[in-house]
């Protein structure tokens, strides 16, 4: 396999491989647009007697003809690598899903992925319970809906941040989930993978929370229809757990019970 974006997040993910997590996959390459982020991630794997390329171009990469392809970098970083991933015959593994609120690259993902007998798998992230929310869509008549909760250390320096958030809970964003990953391009992808799993990035509404001295995140989605009556609430206090949804769907993949 070969990683796309080398920061905190694909580090736990090679530190998880060299720690026995994945024993029948091999990190031959690794790139990243901070070219001193991937040697160094590379340089990991040389201490450890690995053979892995630190690679200057996205082609550089596919050359290495990798089976799969994790991409942990962001939604520009995912539209740049996945359509010729795909071609590549390369499977991809991505955290970034807010790229799929762009129903074009999704569909074009789509017709790719099968075009060259590849797949896309989406990681839960911060989130889960995608099993449950794709079966009571499929069961019809379904409403659905998203919370994120953030501390305001969070929003601080930036332009949604009001004094008011210091002292008080402050809705910052209210809106679609495709208005939501326009406005936050890598705070809110997990909002776009529960809307994929449900109602889809026009229908499903999502809200935005700035809680003050809140620590980590919180992502909350609600679904309903005639029958059933789902939440899944998942805290996580620093975004580790996306790194290790990467690590579950890779041994998925090579495991002969599927979860």
């Amino acid at each position: 396999m070969v990683i796309v974006g080398c920061g905190y997040l694909a580090n736990i993910v090679a530190d998880a491989l060299l720690d026995g997590f994945l024993p029948n996959y091999d990190l031959v390459g690794v790139y990243s647009s901070e070219a001193v982020q991937a040697e160094r991630l590379a340089a990991k794997m040389h201490k450890q007697g690995r053979e892995c390329k630190a690679c200057t171009s996205v082609d550089e990469l596919l050359a290495l003809n990798p089976h799969f392809l994790v991409e942990a970098a962001s939604p520009a970083g995912m539209k740049e690598v996945a359509l010729p991933a795909l071609r590549n015959g390369s499977s991809i593994v991505t955290l970034s899903i807010g790229a799929f609120a762009d129903t074009s690259f999704y569909e074009e993902v789509k017709k790719t992925a099968r075009a060259h007998n590849a797949k896309v798998y989406i990681a839960s992230g911060a989130t889960g319970g995608f099993d449950v929310l794709r079966t009571a869509t499929l069961m019809g008549n379904v409403s659905a809906k998203f919370l994120n909760q953030k501390g305001v250390r969070a929003l601080r320096g930036s332009r949604f941040h009001t004094p008011e958030m210091e002292d008080s809970n402050q809705i910052v964003f209210s809106g679609t989930a495709r208005e939501a990953i326009q406005t936050f391009p890598t705070g809110l992808n997990v909002a776009v993978a529960a809307s994929l799993a449900t109602v889809g990035p026009e229908k499903l509404d999502v809200v935005m929370e700035s809680t003050p001295d809140f620590v980590g995140d919180r992502q909350r989605v609600e679904i309903k229809n005639d029958q059933v009556h789902a939440v899944v609430d998942v805290f996580s206090a620093t975004p580790e757990i996306a790194a290790w949804s990467v690590v579950h769907i890779l041994q998925n993949i090579d495991s002969p019970i599927v979860f």
